[in-house]
């Protein structure tokens, strides 16, 4: 990608000082251009971060995306915000042209179900909390599946005896079902009338609102590499364990 980033018209350089050599209206629309360049180049989200970088000084790239995510919106193309990354995605009323018959559907058993629905709604959460929620014991099978999956990750460690791990989801769970945030989540009016609540659900019954997917709580720490090692998931010299 950084070689075919070098032929993109209008990309900054040492050697070429962009803002002096085009006219304000012609600049926005040359910003526009490199920021959908870069995103229809990547295969996975582009952070807004990334795009501001290649953009010329003073470029408002957040309004450059809205802008095109407006652009966007009535084609069979989209322009999505995941979290604070972009990505072109089939329009959602199409996704039934572009389906094959040999796409292989990635389906979750019901208890994995169950579990993921905790974490998105109540992360950070441990594992001892997810069975306190279920009323069952969750095997470690289970949270494999979800984190092979991409959808959920290590977050942090509780500052409570023991520091056990926290779970939350990731950018690919909120890319996987069209969030831009992990507030998009369905309250719970939405979820009975999507039909996935019975009418004989409590009347106290509260769905939390999620925290920001990056956002630690105050008595949780963030996961470091001592950690990882001490869990398992790297060897002493921080390579990935077998």
């Amino acid at each position: 990608m950084a070689e075919a980033q070098k032929y993109l018209p209008g990309v900054p350089d040492e050697d070429d000082d962009i803002e002096e050599a085009l006219p304000d209206s012609r600049l926005e629309q040359e910003a526009e251009r490199i920021a959908e360049a870069l995103i229809f180049a990547s295969a996975q989200p582009v952070s807004e971060a990334y795009v501001a970088s290649r953009l010329p000084r003073g470029a408002d790239v957040h309004r450059i995306m809205l802008r095109l995510k407006a652009l966007y919106a009535p084609r069979g193309v989209n322009l999505v915000q995941v979290a604070d990354h972009w990505a072109f995605r089939t329009a959602a009323d199409l996704s039934f042209v572009v389906q094959t018959e040999e796409q292989e559907v990635r389906k979750l058993s019901r208890a994995a179900l169950e579990v993921l629905a905790i974490i998105a709604y109540h992360q950070p959460v441990t594992r001892a909390e997810i069975e306190d929620i279920r009323g069952v014991q969750t095997s470690k099978g289970t949270l494999d599946v979800l984190m092979e999956a991409g959808w959920v990750r290590f977050r942090g460690r509780r500052r409570t005896p023991g520091r056990p791990v926290t779970f939350g989801t990731t950018r690919d769970f909120l890319d996987h079902f069209g969030l831009e945030e992990l507030r998009d989540l369905p309250g719970i009016e939405e979820l009975k009338g999507a039909g996935l609540l019975s009418g004989r659900v409590p009347s106290n019954l509260n769905i939390p609102v999620p925290m920001g997917d990056d956002e630690l709580a105050e008595n949780e720490d963030p996961i470091t590499q001592l950690d990882l090692e001490e869990l398992g998931l790297l060897t002493p010299k921080g390579e990935e364990a077998d």
